[in-house]
């Protein structure tokens, strides 16, 4: 492995590459994935058609990132992986790096500049503040409360980009688009729901001044995005300084693979980003879902089940033909039945595509990040997909294996250790799950009945919604789940969960001969 100490520092003089015109874009979330992906693709319609569209990155708390990057004159590292090769290129978009928590009044003068003609969120679904039970502005939050109250900087993403759209209205009122690029449902219409919510709640002159601007300059369209980045390690530092010869502190790494579809709404113009590779679409609904769905929630069964079973990364977990089987079940029996698959989209072949990604050994995605803050991730997937079978009268096994395999890493009943993998797991709501299942340890009846509290005490918190609740099958079916792996582990109940939806799936003739097998 190459030595990097000795090398020279990644910057304009060692990389190249010309910055852009001007600033257009500030980006709340200066995350790995911004890096791979909308930076890539900013990169790349630059590269056709030149524009005032660089890009302003600020992070929220942590400032390695924001520092490592002005050292390195704005640049670092993409470094593209597959099986068979690896590309390094430097995307030089940036330009400029700030971090909110320090820096909240030039965030909030770079949101409001009448330059900015598009303001970008990668801030994960836990960044948006909302309620899980009502999908709205979460009031009782005590960071959304004092943003509200507006007697010190704001702390909230949604607090800064109202503040910041504030002062815009206030001074010169030039239009701007909010796009958010996380991997919510119909993200702009939510990210709109929440900047209304915030100003609907503030003082009456200040809401009465901001709502029909709002109405009038501000649009928010929906975006999906797709691509797998793992966390920066020192095996992506080396890769840089083998094949740049340079040290590139925060270079990240990627899958070939990047899409990236949006809504054509944008208030105050925006890159060509269809000349980088992006779709643009008067409906982004069926592709959020075909990603959230078949994507995201089969990688989440897939971490949970694999990290149980001791796997490090996604590969190794999908190359075990008992999480492989319970991956394909889910996707294809569970998840492709709730969707629209857009028009022009091979799913087969889409398919194909997934299980390839997952596999790509040379990315190496770990279980505990991809595990990681399935309280805000989990909601977004299983719930209306595993209703549209249980409303049907249908038992969605591997969707509340998915759930049961969450709860057995992120809250682990007493006794049962879930492994390294799942304990590194980071989840916004542990403290509360071990809560719940600390008072249902209690419950009579022995373990079995604790189990089916502890699940009844989950879905009762809204975790995953209201309407689950109405199905007290779909609980007890989780528990059992629970139950079987604590006894015999992930592989068994995979296979409780494949057997029971294949038996469910067979004709009558089919059910009788194989009840007749098993006496």
């Amino acid at each position: 492995m190459t030595t990097t100490s000795s090398l020279p520092r990644l910057g304009a003089g060692t990389a190249g590459g010309r910055p852009p015109a001007g600033t257009g874009i500030v980006h709340l979330g200066l995350g790995n994935f911004h890096r791979a992906h909308q930076a890539v693709h900013t990169a790349a319609a630059l590269a056709h058609t030149e524009g005032p569209w660089g890009i302003l990155g600020v992070a929220n708390r942590s400032a390695g990132v924001a520092d490592a990057l002005r050292e390195q004159d704005l640049r670092y590292a993409v470094v593209e992986i597959a099986p068979d090769h690896t590309e390094v290129t430097v995307p030089a978009v940036h330009t400029g790096a700030l971090v909110a928590a320090a820096q909240p009044e030039e965030v909030l003068t770079a949101l409001a500049a009448p330059a900015t003609a598009v303001v970008t969120l990668t801030v994960t679904e836990h960044g948006y503040t909302f309620s899980p039970r009502t999908h709205g502005l979460d009031t009782d939050s005590p960071a959304v409360r004092a943003d509200l109250r507006g007697d010190a900087p704001p702390r909230t993403t949604i607090g800064r980009i109202v503040r910041g759209l504030q002062r815009r209205q206030r001074t010169h009122g030039a239009p701007v688009t909010v796009l958010s690029c996380d991997n919510l449902v119909a993200n702009g219409a939510q990210t709109e729901r929440l900047v209304r919510e915030f100003a609907q709640a503030l003082p009456a002159a200040e809401r009465d001044a901001l709502t029909p601007w709002l109405d009038e300059a501000v649009t928010f369209p929906s975006s999906m995005v797709d691509r797998i980045v793992p966390a920066t390690t020192d095996v992506y530092r080396a890769a840089v300084a083998e094949r740049l010869g340079v040290r590139d502190a925060v270079p990240v790494p990627a899958e070939p693979f990047s899409m990236w579809v949006m809504e054509d709404r944008f208030a105050a113009g925006r890159p060509r980003w269809e000349q980088g590779g992006a779709l643009f679409t008067a409906d982004v609904e069926p592709y959020e879902l075909l990603k959230l769905r078949l994507l995201n929630g089969t990688h989440s069964l897939i971490a949970y089940l694999g990290a149980l079973d001791g796997r490090a990364t996604i590969p190794e977990s999908v190359a075990r033909p008992f999480v492989e089987r319970a991956a394909r079940g889910v996707l294809a029996e569970e998840y492709l039945p709730s969707l629209t698959v857009p028009a022009g989209i091979d799913v087969a072949a889409y398919i194909r595509q997934l299980f390839e990604r997952w596999a790509n050994t040379a990315l190496g995605h770990r279980t505990q990040q991809v595990g990681s803050d399935g309280s805000v991730k989990l909601r977004q997937r299983v719930p209306e997909p595993a209703l549209l079978h249980l409303r049907a009268g249908r038992m969605p096994h591997r969707l509340a294996l998915t759930v049961a395999a969450y709860l057995c890493c992120v809250a682990p009943p007493a006794g049962f250790s879930p492994g390294p993998h799942a304990a590194a797991m980071v989840d916004p709501a542990r403290g509360t799950l071990a809560a719940l299942a600390g008072r249902a340890a209690t419950a009579p009846g022995g373990s079995g009945a604790a189990r089916t509290a502890f699940v009844e005490a989950v879905l009762d918190s809204g975790l995953l919604g209201d309407g689950l609740t109405e199905h007290p099958a779909f609980g007890a079916r989780i528990a059992e789940l629970i139950d079987v792996i604590v006894r015999f582990g992930p592989g068994a109940a995979a296979e409780e969960a494949e057997t029971a939806a294949d038996e469910a799936a067979a004709p009558p003739e089919a059910e009788n001969r194989q009840a007749r097998e098993r006496r």
